[in-house]
């Protein structure tokens, strides 16, 4: 499955869900290779952040599925705008598990309300993994 406007609305519509306007929030969607949508947010305490994704990852690799596409949102606190968010380098390194032509949307660099989509070899052509398997 690829990055289309129903998994974009599955990760909006748990951010709005979750958290009150104007509040910081993030909200993360996947496909998996069978269709299903996967959700999750970030978890924010004094000890450790949890990223958007991690939840995602967690219930993947539980259910023996593969996540094919993933989108994470942001809404800054204050502001209305949802932003599209590219994941971090550790969620990256994470979701190599599931192959570097998965698909990530990322932030249009004109308007990160804007998405484009890459694959993770896009993201990080140099990544360090495909030094092993050469």
């Amino acid at each position: 499955m690829k990055i289309d406007q129903k998994l974009i609305n599955a990760a909006r519509e748990l951010l709005e869900k979750r958290y009150k306007p104007g509040e910081l929030a993030g909200a993360a969607a996947a496909y998996t290779s069978d269709g299903k949508i996967l959700t999750s947010t970030y978890n924010k305490n004094s000890n450790a952040v949890l990223c958007y994704e991690t939840g995602i990852i967690c219930e993947a690799h539980k259910q023996s599925l593969q996540i094919t596409a993933i989108v994470c949102l942001l809404r800054r606190t204050g502001s209305d705008k949802i932003l599209f968010i590219t994941p971090c380098g550790i969620c990256q390194e994470r979701l190599y598990f599931w192959g570097d032509d998965l698909e990530v949307a990322v932030g249009n660099l004109e308007d990160s309300t804007r998405w484009d989509m890459k694959t993770l070899k896009e993201i990080q052509p140099y990544y360090w993994g495909k030094a092993l398997v050469k």
